[in-house]
């Protein structure tokens, strides 16, 4: 994207419709609706919770349950599919920070209207109706697997000229965001989905058509020892079945005879037994261990599935 050359702090923003409390383009220190806002943010863990509304939006958009597809860039993934995780996240960071839906733009917060965007690309479009608002613009960088937010008052005159998309949508400076926007949290990691790292052969086996639930899990589980594996996880595996959850109970005593422990944190003394090894279970967690295991202090891989 062509660089801007950005109206210094002090000018006049542009917008003869300016929302802000005047017209003058101010740096995030001296917007004071911008800092009550921020410090309402502030009483919440952000990271933690944009990492699990992101987690739930790409799960959401997956549908690993109906599709067997567990990787958002995976080539039976549409392009439109990976930009709609941002619409969902709208949704889901409502649900987990209890934000109410508010006109005219997402949400209020502390008495300020605040739009929500995301991109899983370069940049974000701001639609005309946000400009000169505040927003909390979240990028996603899906091959890295992490994430970050930043609150920035989205002035017409930080944004790139031109009539925009048919929305009238336009993107951020990047010099504005860097300069004047306030980040709400550092690079944050988004969970890896181990699935991801089966090779094409493994995965083949394990999502081969024609087997039964069973073999499917075992699979997985030998391809994937020492991994905390959650209950969606089991639902994408077993996708299109009957009860995958009373298969993944049943499948225990056969993965014994393979040389497998698998324990389920549904029941206390598993979960306990989990963390002589070094894995702390969840309810609906699960974890395979080589019958040979020898307890230890930590996991030596604990990422966990979304």
């Amino acid at each position: 994207m062509p660089k801007l050359k950005l109206q210094p702090l002090g000018e006049t923003c542009l917008n003869e419709e300016c929302r802000s409390a005047d017209r003058v383009l101010r740096s995030h220190d001296d917007d004071h609706e911008l800092q009550l806002v921020a410090n309402e943010l502030g009483r919440n863990d952000l990271a933690a919770g944009f990492t699990d509304a992101i987690e739930s939006s790409i799960a959401y958009v997956l549908d690993g349950a109906r599709t067997w597809r567990f990787d958002l860039l995976g080539h039976d993934v549409h392009p439109g599919e990976r930009a709609s995780v941002g619409a969902k996240l709208e949704y889901e960071a409502q649900r987990v920070f209890d934000w109410k839906k508010a006109k005219p733009l997402d949400v209020e917060i502390s008495g300020a209207p605040v739009d929500l965007k995301t991109t899983v690309g370069d940049n974000w479009a701001i639609p005309s109706e946000a400009h000169c608002h505040l927003c909390i613009c979240t990028k996603i960088e899906l091959k890295k697997h992490r994430h970050r937010s930043w609150l920035i008052r989205t002035h017409t005159s930080w944004l790139y000229r031109g009539k925009g998309n048919k929305d009238g949508k336009r993107g951020i400076a990047v010099d504005a965001r860097d300069q004047w926007g306030f980040p709400l949290y550092d690079w944050t990691d988004i969970p890896i989905n181990p699935l991801t790292r089966l090779t094409e052969e493994q995965a083949a086996a394990v999502f081969e058509k024609g087997k039964g639930q069973e073999v499917r899990l075992l699979r997985m589980f030998h391809y994937l020892p020492r991994t905390i594996i959650s209950r969606s996880v089991i639902l994408t595996v077993c996708a299109g079945n009957h009860d995958p959850m009373r298969r993944a109970r049943g499948v225990r005593e056969r993965a014994a005879k393979e040389g497998l422990l698998v324990l389920c944190g549904t029941w206390l003394d598993e979960r306990a037994e989990a963390q002589r090894h070094g894995f702390i279970l969840g309810p609906e967690d699960w974890v395979a261990l080589p019958l040979n295991s020898t307890p230890q202090a930590e996991a030596t891989d604990h990422d966990r599935l979304f």
